[in-house]
């Protein structure tokens, strides 16, 4: 390794240019400036590509006018200015929290605000066009903001027994109540793979079943099997899509007396919920996932730390404790 590690001069440029352009290595060119010759390698690479008008070629004069723009632009950055607050804030991002989650946190914490999730989304992208991928990092790991859809046909005409959602009472609408939840499949690139994913709309807490196939007696079953144990104060409803997996829904209300509703053709967002939290889910679950080579205990942990994640809409509670505490107000009151 080389001796020191401050930015390379002007001076140290000019040689790398004169060595490199004589035919040495860049091992022989790190030895010579007492650099690592990863570091020879990065200064040529990133200042010598072919960039707009530029044919490509290393340059000493313009690697050094580039390095300088570079560094006066990175000072626009909070993270840039502070490397302990940087590696945190990239280590909560590798565990899975999003910059809102981060942020909200250390507000939390300490007690004032240490940084906004937009500065970390703007640091994120910044560095993703620099090409050290922070991209990858964020929730749903997209390159660019925006969001993309796309639309299907529907067999809600064919529904036994199907409530819309205009039905729902309206106080799940507001998440102010609780015991109202939502259901969706969570699907994977690999055929016949899915999960059953359940939310409660209030305490954002998320159940998953693993169903043997997604046809409707084994989701009606799974859905019996994991909403059975709560009291009826906690739930009321479920609102699901028009997907036939959910035809056998009538069920859930005659032996459980849960109401089920049905959102309208093409408009996922009115359960919003639950697809906010399967995008939160593909976070430690991409759809490239081989379930097959998940045991049950793996999906019971990527559960837990879902329910365990601060969220802003509680205030930063996590989950679980919300959902706690409205198991404990139900309680009293029976």
């Amino acid at each position: 390794m080389g001796e020191h590690y401050g930015q390379l001069s002007l001076e140290e440029r000019v040689e790398i240019y004169r060595l490199h352009a004589g035919g040495k290595s860049l091992r022989s060119i790190g030895s010579t400036l007492g650099r690592a010759p990863s570091t020879i390698q990065r200064e040529v690479e990133r200042n010598g590509r072919r960039i707009g008008v530029w044919p490509g070629g290393y340059d000493p004069v313009r690697a050094d006018t580039l390095a300088r723009w570079r560094r006066r632009r990175d000072k626009r950055h909070k993270l840039a200015r502070q490397p302990d607050l940087r590696d945190l804030v990239r280590n909560s991002l590798a565990m899975g929290m999003s910059p809102e989650q981060i942020a909200g946190r250390l507000t939390r914490e300490r007690g004032h605000t240490v940084i906004s999730h937009e500065s970390i989304y703007r640091y994120a992208y910044h560095r993703s066009a620099a090409k050290d991928y922070w991209h990858r990092l964020l929730p749903n790991r997209k390159s660019r903001r925006g969001w993309l859809g796309a639309r299907g046909g529907s067999p809600a005409k064919l529904m036994k027994r199907r409530r819309p959602i205009a039905e729902r009472p309206r106080e799940a609408a507001d998440r102010q109540a609780p015991g109202h939840w939502e259901a969706d499949y969570m699907l994977f690139s690999k055929s016949g793979q899915s999960l059953l994913v359940v939310h409660e709309r209030k305490a954002r807490y998320t159940l998953i079943a693993r169903p043997p196939d997604r046809k409707a007696a084994g989701t009606a079953a799974s859905l019996l099997k994991l909403l059975e144990p709560m009291p009826p104060e906690l739930r009321k409803s479920l609102t699901i899509d028009n997907g036939t997996e959910f035809a056998l829904h009538y069920r859930l209300t005659d032996q459980l007396g849960i109401d089920t509703f049905f959102c309208d053709t093409h408009s996922p967002w009115q359960k919003g919920g639950i697809e906010n939290a399967i995008g939160r889910l593909r976070r430690r679950l991409p759809r490239k996932t081989d379930l097959a080579s998940l045991s049950s205990r793996d999906i019971a942990d990527v559960v837990s730390a879902y329910n365990h994640t601060p969220r802003k809409c509680l205030d930063f509670q996590t989950p679980a404790e919300a959902f706690s505490k409205l198991q404990t107000t139900v309680a009293l009151q029976t």
